[in-house]
């Protein structure tokens, strides 16, 4: 008979017991767990660990945003605003130095024609550099259709001019008719519709500072929510243990109150920054920018008044409403904003030239034609165009400071919160870490 090999014996697990971890999870032992002492610590353990992640998650977030905010202001935003107030300034300027041109006849100085066709130039420039901002919520449909309405009109205005210029080469008195007419389209259509489109993108940087300058209350109540939960743990766990401190809960107690500063100092140093932005950059810049517009319009009130020998005095309201209105803003300057000394080198020259209109208006009074064109446009130290140009001149420059200290006041509120956003987030993590690491010597007691 062949010899039989022996029976291998392979040893197999035990089956689970099903019926006994049934048993482990049963609704009724999970209760009484819960209501334990281990339970209620390992409730409060679990609670305050997600306490801690969503605080420095939600506080990381919150400032990236901010931070990504103020980015947009300062490399978007605030461009998009100086643009629109460049074309605005260059419609202004262009419309002034036409009528200038036009009262010299013939053909006029290459200075004064050089200065027209520079602003017109620019003004053309500003029209593509808005029209290649498509985000949607920086370039609004209002915002397209006024490009579109100034893009088609200044053709229409530069044509109007050049007709006038030529009839006023030969000496034809239509020319005249011509250049009122242009002006007429640049100060009742073209220049509304840039300063509507420099209002809407002036009202997007106030709304972008005033959204920052509110304090991240979110993250500062989350905050204080964890450690008031992070404290309650800790007195809790005194009394029931008889140990007054627990190393890990206080280290997370730290952690979370060290972000709480954090938050509260970096954010109330970058809303300082963008407050002194708002107060030393934008507000005087507004003035300054509404300032140099006034001196052009009423410039160019000043230049046709000259050309279409006007009496009835229309002309003369418009300059002095702007020169008024001028005379408030300048006034009005802050003494705590920057390029105090340009706005006095302003105020003076703004005064000059009023005494130089009056005696335009003198001159044009005695019908002097040429002696009140000769105040207007002379090459005299005393006249209306060195004024103007000193008026022009200084504004630009003080508007230049005004921008450099709100693009510097933007900068150091973003500087300001450059290691926050992942400084809070390690530090929640750290929390969290903390507590599972105080908790658990206490959770090993009960086995």
């Amino acid at each position: 008979m062949p010899l039989r090999r022996p029976a291998i014996v392979v040893d197999r697990p035990p089956a689970p017991d099903v019926k006994a971890l049934r048993a482990q999870f049963a609704p009724a032992r999970l209760r009484g767990f819960a209501q334990s002492s281990p339970g209620r610590l390992v409730a409060a353990g679990l609670v305050l660990i997600a306490l801690c992640v969503a605080t420095g998650a939600v506080t990381s977030t919150i400032v990236s945003d901010r931070q990504q905010a103020l980015g947009v202001l300062l490399d978007d935003t605030e461009p998009d605003a100086h643009s629109a107030n460049h074309l605005y300034t260059s419609l202004s300027i262009a419309d002034a130095a036409a009528g200038t041109a036009f009262i010299a006849g013939g053909l006029e100085p290459a200075a004064v024609r050089d200065r027209y066709t520079q602003a017109i130039g620019e003004a053309a420039a500003e029209l593509v550099t808005q029209a290649g901002d498509t985000a949607t919520d920086r370039d609004p449909a209002t915002d397209r259709q006024l490009r579109t309405g100034i893009a088609t009109g200044l053709p229409v205005y530069t044509g109007l001019i050049e007709t006038a210029r030529a009839n006023n080469r030969n000496g034809y008195p239509v020319g005249a008719a011509y250049l009122s007419e242009a002006s007429h389209q640049m100060q009742t259509s073209l220049l509304p519709m840039a300063e509507e489109l420099e209002n809407h993108r002036f009202d997007a940087v106030t709304a972008a500072q005033h959204r920052h300058v509110q304090p991240p209350w979110t993250a500062i109540v989350l905050l204080v929510l964890a450690l008031a939960a992070l404290i309650w743990v800790q007195v809790e766990l005194a009394r029931r243990s008889r140990r007054v401190f627990n190393m890990g809960l206080l280290l997370g107690t730290t952690a979370l109150a060290l972000t709480l500063l954090w938050t509260v100092a970096a954010g109330s140093v970058s809303a300082i920054s963008m407050i002194r932005g708002r107060d030393q950059g934008v507000v005087p810049a507004a003035r300054l920018a509404e300032s140099r517009i006034l001196v052009q319009q009423a410039r160019s009130a000043e230049m046709v008044k000259l050309v279409r020998r006007d009496a009835s005095g229309d002309y003369d309201r418009t300059f002095d409403v702007n020169t008024t209105r001028l005379t408030e803003l300048l006034d009005g300057y802050s003494d705590n904003a920057p390029a105090r000394d340009q706005v006095a080198a302003a105020r003076a020259a703004l005064a000059r030239w009023q005494s130089a209109h009056q005696r335009m208006n003198d001159t044009l009074d005695r019908g002097d034609f040429a002696g009140a064109a000769a105040v207007a446009t002379g090459p005299g130290a005393a006249d209306s165009a060195a004024q103007v140009t000193a008026l022009d001149r200084a504004l630009g420059e003080a508007g230049v400071a005004t921008r450099n200290t709100l693009r510097s006041k933007v900068s150091q509120a973003i500087d300001v919160l450059a290691f926050l956003a992942p400084g809070a987030f390690a530090l929640g993590i750290a929390a969290a870490v903390c507590v599972g690491l105080g908790l658990w010597p206490r959770l090993r007691e009960y086995r």
